[in-house]
């Protein structure tokens, strides 16, 4: 099977450009944003580049971005499942300190 270049979803601080290249020649992304960045502050060049990959690559089609938990539920909603839980214990916990005080 040939490999391709995508824009990684799971590996990305902008676009996922540079999480990529690294799955892509197996290297830590965080070299590959280095390098990135490198270019940037010589010349200029490597914010050209990026724009151009940003544009060119298309994302991972198979990966399951890290945003989403297991479930699929969005992370606001995960979020506020967990807060009305909290808020029930700490009513629950209230009213047990009241029925201690009787």
């Amino acid at each position: 099977m040939q490999k391709k270049l995508y824009r990684s979803k799971k590996d990305k601080m902008v676009a996922g450009i540079c999480g990529g290249i690294g799955e892509y020649f197996d290297v830590d992304s965080t070299l590959v944003r280095l390098l990135t960045v490198i270019f940037v502050l010589l010349g200029g060049a490597g914010f050209v580049v990026y724009i151009i990959g940003w544009i060119i690559i298309p994302q991972t089609p198979e990966q399951v971005s890290d945003d989403k938990s297991d479930k699929g539920e969005e992370p606001k909603e995960k979020t506020k499942k967990k807060v009305k839980v909290v808020e029930e214990e700490v009513i629950e916990a209230e009213l047990v300190e009241k029925e201690v005080k009787k």
